[in-house]
């Protein structure tokens, strides 16, 4: 650029050509000038410093950066949560997932106690504390994590007064949780990546963290933890339900059978691929 004034439009234009996608070309020209909507303040003036801000989450994109980790934030259902290389960046088939454990539990009478286990930036259980009542539920989050728990807990800070009827502990699954805790919905997206598995993408293997990906040879080994454990910590009736990958849903189904579930199921995503395991604990 010259020294006459650059403006917004002209920095879009500029970070399209490099980005080669209009949309994140907005998406980081949104961030860096603090506005919601690009539109309005095309023709205002850049400052130096909102200039720099773009041009270094520019330089990360183009290194291979995932978009949700260089904005620093990510949209969940009706959310916004704060991410970065410590969780998970939250996906369209996680808002299915918490879709059902929220349907499940609107049908219950309350008082309630829902768990999201393994929660990383707190994306399903705080999704479940946005859309449930405040009065008559308490909402889990737990994490083996201290890392993924303080991305949470600052998530936790946004969500306003429905933050009032959640609680966070660390520990691994229901591990965390007080003793005597009975839960009416477990909700987990936990790792399902077979470990050897060649088919994730460069950019998830290389920014996002691999205990929350990755379980074992066949990618079950949390999954049959988690189904296993329910049964002492989900009342009778209660639902377990499970994140599980697209080629999983006839395994998973068997595993919930075979573990004394009652009415197993598995919905797809908005792909029509398998995503959702559940079952509910008999008594």
């Amino acid at each position: 650029m010259t020294d006459r004034t650059v403006t917004w439009r002209d920095l879009l234009v500029e970070t399209r050509r490099r980005v080669g996608d209009d949309a994140v070309a907005r998406w980081l020209c949104e961030e860096a000038s603090g506005a919601d909507d690009l539109a309005p303040v095309l023709g205002e003036p850049a400052t130096k410093r909102m200039g720099a801000h773009l041009d270094v989450m520019v330089t990360r994109y183009l290194a291979g950066e995932p978009l949700a980790y260089v904005l620093g934030h990510w949209s969940f259902r009706h959310i916004e949560l704060a991410v970065d290389e410590r969780v998970l960046i939250p996906r369209p088939e996680t808002e299915v997932v918490a879709g059902v454990a929220i349907e499940l539990a609107r049908a219950m009478p309350r008082p309630i106690t829902v768990a999201d286990l393994g929660t990383g930036s707190g994306a399903i259980g705080l999704a479940m504390a946005d859309e449930l009542p405040v009065v008559g539920v308490t909402v889990w989050l737990t994490d083996a994590s201290a890392a993924a728990l303080q991305v949470a807990s600052a998530n936790l800070a946004g969500l306003g007064r429905r933050a009032a009827n959640v609680r966070i502990a660390e520990g691994r699954w229901f591990d965390a949780l007080p003793a005597g805790t009975l839960l009416d919905v477990a909700v987990a997206n936990p790792p399902y990546i077979a470990s050897g598995s060649t088919l994730v993408d460069d950019s998830v293997r290389d920014w996002e963290p691999h205990a929350a990906l990755f379980a074992g040879p066949d990618g079950l080994d949390d999954i049959r933890v988690l189904a296993a454990d329910a049964a002492r910590w989900v009342r009778p009736g209660g639902w377990l339900v499970l994140e599980i990958g697209a080629d999983q849903g006839a395994a998973v189904a068997d595993l919930l059978r075979a573990g004394g579930y009652d009415h197993v199921a598995i919905r797809p995503d908005l792909t029509g691929r398998d995503r959702v395991a559940m079952g509910a604990v008999r008594g």
